[in-house]
């Protein structure tokens, strides 16, 4: 059985029948794919329910047990959730081969303030309560943040993969534990009294933030879309250091704690370095070995886009209006256990 996080509340059809099963364990059946063509493809059961089974290939859940990640009728169900997805995200792009102009918009910062960005409403405007929502959204993603990029690592070659290990060593802490990307954004969360323990804000987060995990775990489990992965880890990783130098002003601001800070300082200084090294050897050198997946980059680079920005009208909307983007509220961190 895995002692992965628990089993979340189901948000619709598709969702229940997986959680249903999974409870279930090794005699529960999944349900039908046909479920799948009655669930929006962004919305917010299919894509919980993409979620769970993806979760299945990292840590699973507690009491699962680990023979469901291979159930072919599992399989089944998630190639048809996964289907509806990316042609969603196909239909939402424009697409083309141009890799170098899709590089070089990533790096257009506006002049001023940029209405649709989340990084600068709350460097501008953020408050602690809406810094703290944030960051429970964001935990789905930066509580595994390196590990979905490594599945392209067995399909690299050369240049590319050399450069890609140099990146996801850094990410994963450099050799040290404490310093792993992931172990720092526990920190952060911690200094905001919120639950760091994997899997905890799955509840609260909504749909449009399990679209940008599982953005990666789609790009990132298809040896066809590594070139997409590519374009994905390129778009996080050249526009993550004014983003994170922005986060950390509003964190400074509002008295977050140095934990907080801490994660957002490091983006700063290590994605500077990594934007070049991903662009110039990763990119470049996949495209050297592969030219073939030019396009595939460019769509890994604009369906990235696509997801968050409708995470960022989603959390902006809210708070906008003074109200929570989450869909109940942040599990607080948890007291210590009184020692007897």
């Amino acid at each position: 059985m895995s002692r992965g996080p628990e089993l979340p509340e189901a948000r619709g059809e598709v969702s229940a029948g997986v959680i249903e099963a999974l409870s279930a364990g090794r005699s529960g059946a999944w349900p039908a794919p046909e479920a799948v063509a009655r669930a929006e493809p962004l919305g917010e059961d299919l894509q919980l329910a993409l979620y769970l089974l993806y979760e299945l290939h990292y840590r699973g859940f507690s009491g699962v047990p680990e023979e469901r990640e291979w159930d072919p009728a599992a399989l089944g169900l998630r190639v048809a959730a996964e289907e509806r997805f990316l042609a969603a995200l196909r239909a939402g792009v424009a697409g083309g081969d141009r890799v170098e102009r899709a590089l070089d918009a990533l790096l257009v910062e506006p002049a001023g303030d940029d209405p649709a960005s989340v990084s600068h409403f709350l460097a501008r405007h953020g408050e602690l309560w809406q810094l703290r929502e944030y960051a429970a959204v964001r935990s789905v993603y930066h509580l595994k943040e390196a590990d979905p990029h490594a599945w392209v690592l067995p399909r690299l070659t050369g240049r590319a993969k050399a450069a890609m290990v140099a990146i996801e060593f850094d990410e994963f802490g450099a050799g040290r534990a404490e310093r792993a990307h992931a172990r720092l954004f526990a920190e952060l969360m911690t200094d905001l009294d919120l639950d760091a323990d994997y899997g905890r804000q799955l509840d609260a987060a909504p749909g449009a933030a399990l679209a940008t995990v599982n953005l990666m775990s789609l790009f990132g489990l298809r040896r066809a879309l590594r070139g997409a992965l590519v374009g994905h880890f390129a778009a996080v990783e050249i526009t993550s250091s004014p983003g994170s130098r922005r986060l950390a002003d509003a964190l400074r601001r509002v008295g977050a704690g140095p934990a907080a800070e801490r994660f957002y300082e490091e983006h700063v200084e290590a994605d500077a370095v990594h934007e070049q090294l991903v662009r110039r050897e990763v990119v470049a050198g996949l495209l050297a070995d592969e030219p073939e997946l030019a396009a595939d980059v460019v769509f890994g680079i604009d369906a990235t886009g696509l997801v968050e920005d409708a995470l960022a009208r989603h959390l902006l909307g809210a708070w906008r209006a003074g109200q929570t983007a989450l869909r109940r509220p942040p599990s607080p961190s948890r007291a210590p256990e009184a020692v007897a």
